[in-house]
C-alpha cells in the first residue's frame, strides 16, 4: 500500500552530496562504481526492456541468468538513449532504474538499466544473463548534477527538466549547453508505474568533469553530505 504513496522500499546506491542548491532544487552528488544489467530497444515504449531486465533478476519466476539467482531489485531505474547450462540465480531490486532516450526527437531507440545492488561489487559475483539482449556493465565513478521532481514518467517531461537543470548550472558558473544536457542526461526513477504521480520520486542526472564540478562546488561552496542504500 505504501508504494502507491511513494515510500521507498527497495535499495539504492550511497552517494555523497557535494554541493546543494536549495533555491532551484538540484544538487551535486558523487557516485562510486557501480554494476548494472542493461538493455536497449529500437521502440519507445519501456515495457520491453523493463521485461526484459525483470525477468533476469527473477521479478517474473525464474530468473534469467546462470544460476537461477533471485536479485533484489534496486532503484533508480535508469533510461538514457542509445546511439545505437548451469543452474540459474533471482536477485534483489534495487532503485533506481535508469532510463536514456537515444535521440532528442524520439526517433532512436533507448537503454534501461537496472542498478545491480551493493553486494554485486564485481563481475565475477554477477550472474551472467542468459537473455542475448540482457548485458552486465560496469558504470564507473562519477559526479553530476541531480534534479529531483515527481510526477509524469514521460521523456518529453524529463527531456525538458534536463534543460531547466542545465540553464540553473549556468546561472550558477557551469560551463554547461542545453544541447550537452538534453544529449547526455539520464533519467532515473525511484517508483512503480502505479505510484500516483504526485508522490513519486523522479530524477534526471547530468555528468559533469572536474572543470564543471570545481565550478560549482568551490565556486559556490557547499557542505558535503552522505547517504546510504535504502534497505
Amino acid at each position: 500500500m505504501g508504494t502507491i504513496f511513494g515510500k521507498q522500499t527497495v535499495a539504492e546506491p550511497a552517494f555523497e552530496v557535494l554541493y546543494r542548491q536549495t533555491q532551484q532544487a538540484y544538487e551535486i552528488r558523487r557516485y562510486a562504481t557501480r554494476f548494472a544489467a542493461s538493455t536497449s530497444t529500437d521502440a519507445n515504449s519501456d515495457s520491453a526492456p523493463f521485461n526484459a531486465l525483470a525477468r533476469y533478476i527473477g521479478v517474473f519466476g525464474t530468473p534469467e541468468n546462470q544460476g537461477r539467482t533471485a536479485i533484489s531489485m534496486t532503484a533508480p531505474v535508469v533510461k538514457e538513449e542509445s546511439s545505437g547450462s548451469s543452474q540459474p540465480e533471482a536477485m534483489a531490486m534495487t532503485a533506481p532504474v535508469v532510463k536514456t532516450p537515444s535521440d532528442p526527437n524520439g526517433e532512436a531507440g533507448m537503454v534501461m538499466k537496472f542498478i545491480l545492488p551493493a553486494a554485486y561489487d564485481s563481475m565475477e559475483k554477477i550472474p551472467q544473463p542468459t537473455n542475448p539482449r540482457v548485458h552486465i556493465e560496469e558504470i564507473p565513478p562519477a559526479v553530476g548534477a541531480v534534479h529531483r521532481y515527481s510526477g509524469s514518467f514521460d521523456d518529453a517531461v524529463s527531456r525538458n527538466k534536463a534543460r531547466w537543470l542545465a540553464q540553473q548550472l549556468r546561472e550558477d558558473g557551469v560551463d554547461i549547453t542545453e544541447d550537452y544536457a538534453v544529449e547526455h542526461y539520464q533519467f532515473w526513477g525511484y517508483n512503480p508505474p502505479f505510484t500516483l504521480p504526485m508522490f513519486r520520486r523522479n530524477e534526471v542526472w547530468i555528468e559533469l568533469d572536474a572543470t564543471q564540478v570545481d565550478q560549482i562546488v568551490n565556486g559556490k561552496g557547499g557542505a558535503a553530505s552522505s547517504t546510504t542504500a535504502v534497505n
